[in-house]
C-alpha cells in the first residue's frame, strides 16, 4: 500500500462525501478512531465536531489523555459524560451478545443527539477491515459494524456513516497514523475493544468490577509493555476463588492475563512471558488489589479462542 496515495484518495473522498455540511468523529483514543479523525480533520477542518463518550468503562484517565494528545495536535475534543446510561443498560445482562447489542444501542444513541445538537449529516468512526470480517464470519458483532445488525443509521440516529480505514488491516492503520503524524504512543498503542472494559467482564457489568478490571488492566500493560506485545490486558472472571488473608480462609475475585502477538487479529499467538515477570504480575495485583485472590496466564491462540474473552 502506498501510504501517501490512500491519504490523499480519502482525504478528497471525505470532502466529496460531506461537501458543505458538517461531519462528526467518534473518538476513543484508540489507533483506528484516532487515525479516522485525523483524517477527516484533515479533509474538513472546522466542518468536523469531535467527540468521546465518557462512558465509564475505559482505562484509567483515558478521557484526560485523549483529550490532551489531541489538543496539542490542534483538534479540539468535547468530552460527552454518559456512565450513567451506560450502567443502566448494560445491567443484568450477562451475555456477551446482549452486553454488545445494549452498549452499542446507548453508544449510537448518545451519538444520535450529540448529532443532533451539532446538526451534523455525517458520522466518521474507525471500522476496520478485521471488524468487518469478524462480524459477517458470525465470530462476534463489532459494535460499530450496524447494517450486519438490522440498525440502520441514517433512519435510527439521523447520520450516514463514514468509515475510510474500513479496507486496511491494523499493522496498515498504524503507518496510516505514522504518515499523519500522531504520535508513538497513539499509533503503537495495543488495540482496545469497542464496548471497552465490558468486554473483559464476564457476567454482569458493574462499577465495582469495571474498577477492579481497570486497576488489573495498567498493572498488566505496565508490566508488559517492554515485551511490545500486539495486545496485553486483564480478564475478570465470574467465579470467585478461595485464598487467604491473615490466616483466614476468604473468598475473592479471578483475573486472567491474557497476551498475544499478530499482525492484523485474525490470528494470535500467545506471548511467552518470563516466569519472573508472571509471578511478578499476580504478585502485583493480588497485593494492590486485595479483592484478586488468584492469577492465571492463558495460553490458547487464536484460533481455536478470540483475542478477546466475549
Amino acid at each position: 500500500m502506498d501510504v501517501k496515495k490512500f491519504i490523499e484518495r480519502q482525504v478528497e473522498e471525505i470532502k466529496k462525501t460531506v461537501g458543505a455540511n458538517k461531519a462528526i468523529s467518534a473518538l476513543s483514543g484508540g489507533v483506528d478512531s484516532s487515525v479516522a479523525t485525523l483524517l477527516a480533520h484533515r479533509a474538513l477542518g472546522s466542518q468536523l465536531k469531535v467527540i468521546f463518550i465518557d462512558h465509564g468503562l475505559m482505562r484509567e484517565n483515558e478521557p484526560q489523555e485523549v483529550k490532551g494528545t489531541f489538543a496539542r495536535l490542534g483538534i479540539n475534543i468535547d468530552i460527552v459524560e454518559a456512565k450513567n446510561e451506560f450502567f443502566e443498560a448494560l445491567k443484568g445482562k450477562t451475555d456477551p451478545e446482549e452486553k454488545r447489542k445494549a452498549f452499542r444501542y446507548t453508544f449510537y444513541k448518545v451519538f444520535g443527539r450529540e448529532v443532533l445538537k451539532s446538526k451534523a449529516h455525517y458520522l466518521v468512526q474507525g471500522t476496520i477491515a478485521a471488524d468487518i470480517i469478524e462480524t459477517q464470519g458470525g465470530i462476534k458483532t463489532q459494535h460499530n459494524i450496524l447494517e450486519q445488525i438490522g440498525i440502520d443509521p441514517e433512519k435510527g440516529f439521523g447520520f450516514k456513516i463514514i468509515e475510510p480505514l474500513k479496507e486496511l488491516f491494523k499493522h496498515e492503520v498504524r503507518r496510516v497514523g505514522k504518515e499523519l503524524g500522531l504520535p508513538e504512543v497513539i499509533f503503537r498503542r495495543m488495540p482496545f475493544p469497542g464496548p471497552a472494559l465490558a468486554t473483559r467482564i464476564i457476567g454482569e457489568v458493574t462499577p465495582e468490577k469495571v474498577e477492579l478490571v481497570r486497576k488489573a488492566t495498567r498493572i498488566v500493560e505496565e508490566e508488559l509493555s517492554p515485551l511490545q506485545p500486539f495486545q496485553a490486558f486483564a480478564v475478570l472472571m465470574n467465579d470467585m476463588g478461595t485464598g487467604l488473608a491473615e490466616g483466614k480462609r476468604k473468598f475473592g475475585h479471578i483475573i486472567i492475563i491474557r497476551s498475544v502477538e499478530s499482525q492484523d487479529a485474525m490470528t494470535a499467538q500467545p506471548t511467552p512471558v518470563p516466569w519472573d515477570l508472571l509471578t511478578k504480575l499476580a504478585r502485583r495485583i493480588t497485593e494492590e488489589i486485595p479483592a484478586v485472590v488468584r492469577v492465571a496466564y492463558e495460553i490458547t491462540s487464536k484460533p481455536p479462542a478470540t483475542i478477546e474473552y466475549i
